[in-house]
């Protein structure tokens, strides 16, 4: 297989690790901290995880490592969707297993968690994990999204384990897989299998954080590839000057890549999902700010301009996640049939006016028809719309050309509106990591076989003070169940790790909002340019805008 030269150098890259790792896994040592509790509903998080719940938070620090010596054999496996630097997480793993005795062996589980229920493995050696050192991807094992919540599954991991005498298991994954992580560690504890479990936090949407967790792995490297692509179009709008272009990125649950960007980029226009939730903004009022814009800019002969559009928006505009809970209701057994019968949009049409609310049926009157036959045609197994596929930067250009078609025939916008739009995703889910996200990953995983070696049960590792160099990063482990709160799912109450939406009163945010009215108006465009891999460390291993301004 011919290499570019990008591939050459970046296997050659040496991913740097925290100063305490450095040490040589026999002069490291660690130390216990206090005891932790649940964000919240302890109670019953206690109840559920009776043999993992209440653990101590651990640190590791220079000193003589007194585990005990036993050959280790770790399975391990990518869970959800892509992250860059996954990849690092598994080399990082196989590199400490391997320091500590040449006989450990790590087998990786293949597509996700079903690879270990159906016991489908390869085992690592040098020569394959050396061809994925610092790429990007998760085509190491491939990954899943199969759920492990179940006591028959349960029962058989811990068969699969026993057959292969593994003495632990290290779950890759974002807040949904490693809640699993945690119910398997419960699970195996319960049952005396000897079996560990440790997760590593991964999601490029950046949810998965708290005071513990600064940062999730791949966040930095998609939100820079972004970052790049909204420059490039920034300046050919600027260049151009005749085109507005609106630009959907990925966040269905939280606005951490949209801020992100915005923060690298200084766009005209940034819509934060909880922001629109929080003052219970209206369709109408959003695409009123946005064409707000357009025509200041517009008055001042700049008839250009960039809006990034968050993924999953419209499921914080209130009147229309109503319109949502509708529509499912409105489709739901016998009914759907009747609809789907119906030959024409036309009928159709008249089928949803008679079966939605007024209040509903005003807010699907103004959305546009491509967008409306989304809604009704484009369903999940279990009948419900996909909001996730709904074309939410299609959505707002055309509700802001419906403002300024209006505010034409008042007389009080003259300019030209000519929208272009863009979603930016899978652009970034497996580029080659940052240094950041490169360095990061790595010591999460060599920090996963430390944990294992010192005998820790649904932890996750954890890796902290990013914001400074790798030489002062600081690597700890932290039981899962202290991220743990209630929530309702499917109608039942479910233990699950609490996501983290952009904190409206955080750093980040108010940076954003001080500056984000004279960049409505103004070109104040800025350009990140590509991901620097060599060069100074101001320039290739700097960390994203959020976690500076968080951390000061």
């Amino acid at each position: 297989m011919d290499l570019s030269p990008l591939q050459k150098a970046r296997y050659a890259y040496t991913p740097k690790l925290p100063g305490m790792l450095r040490h040589g896994i026999s002069e490291i040592c660690v130390q216990e901290g206090s005891a932790t509790q649940s964000v919240a509903d302890q109670a019953k998080i206690k109840e559920l995880f009776p043999n993992t719940y209440g653990k101590n938070e651990i640190t590791f620090q220079k000193g003589k490592n007194t585990a005990p010596a036993k050959k280790q054999v770790v399975g391990v496996i990518l869970s959800g969707g892509q992250a860059p630097g996954g990849h690092n997480v598994v080399c990082g793993l196989y590199d400490a297993l391997k320091a500590t005795n040449s006989e450990n062996v790590l087998l990786g589980f293949k597509n996700g968690p079903s690879g270990l229920i159906e016991d489908d493995y390869l085992t690592f050696d040098d020569a394959y994990i050396d061809q994925f050192r610092n790429t990007g991807g998760f085509d190491i094992i491939g990954s899943g999204r199969t759920k492990l919540e179940t006591e028959e599954q349960f029962a058989v991991a811990a068969q699969v384990c026993e057959k292969h005498g593994i003495t632990a298991i290290v779950i890759i994954g974002g807040d949904d897989s490693n809640t699993n992580a945690a119910v398997l560690a419960e699970y195996f504890a319960a049952h005396n299998t000897g079996v560990q479990v440790i997760g590593c936090p991964k999601t490029i949407d950046g949810d998965l954080k708290n005071e513990d967790i600064e940062c999730s792995f791949g966040f930095d490297t998609a939100t820079k590839i972004y970052s790049e692509l909204i420059g490039n179009i920034e300046r050919d709008a600027n260049s151009a000057k005749k085109y507005w272009h609106f630009i959907k990125v990925m966040g269905r649950s939280a606005s951490h890549v949209a801020l992100e960007c915005a923060l690298e980029t200084q766009p005209n226009i940034c819509l934060i999902s909880e922001e629109v939730s929080a003052k219970k903004m209206s369709l109408s009022t959003i695409a009123d700010y946005i064409a707000d814009s357009v025509e200041k800019r517009a008055a001042k002969g700049l008839n250009f301009g960039v809006a990034i559009i968050p993924e999953g928006v419209v499921e914080f505009v209130p009147e229309f996640s109503m319109l949502i809970a509708e529509i499912n209701e409105l489709l739901a057994g016998s009914k759907a049939i009747a609809f789907n019968a119906l030959a024409t949009w036309k009928e159709k049409y008249e089928f949803i006016e008679k079966g939605l609310s007024k209040e509903a049926m005003a807010v699907f009157a103004i959305l546009p028809e491509g967008i409306q036959q989304q809604l009704f045609l484009e369903r999940d197994p279990h009948g419900n719309v996909q909001v996730s596929l709904i074309e939410s930067e299609k959505l707002f250009s055309a509700l802001v050309k419906d403002k300024l078609a209006q505010r034409k025939k008042a007389g009080t916008y003259t300019g030209k509106f000519n929208p272009l739009h863009h979603f930016f995703g899978y652009e970034g889910r497996c580029a080659f990591p940052s240094n950041f996200d490169a360095d990061y990953c790595y010591s999460l995983g060599y920090n996963a076989f430390m944990l294992i070696q010192y005998g820790y049960n649904g932890y996750l590792s954890k890796v902290s003070n990013l914001s400074k160099p790798a030489e002062e990063w600081v690597a700890e482990g932290m039981p899962i169940t202290k991220m743990m709160n209630i929530e309702r799912r499917h109608g039942e109450d479910k233990p699950v790790i609490k996501k983290a939406l952009v904190e409206l009163d955080g750093k980040p945010f108010q940076y954003f909002a001080a500056h984000r009215d004279q960049w409505a108006v103004e070109t104040a465009y800025t350009y990140p340019g590509a991901i620097q891999y060599f060069g100074p460390a101001e320039v290739c291993d700097l960390t994203t805008r959020t976690l500076a301004l968080e951390k000061g």
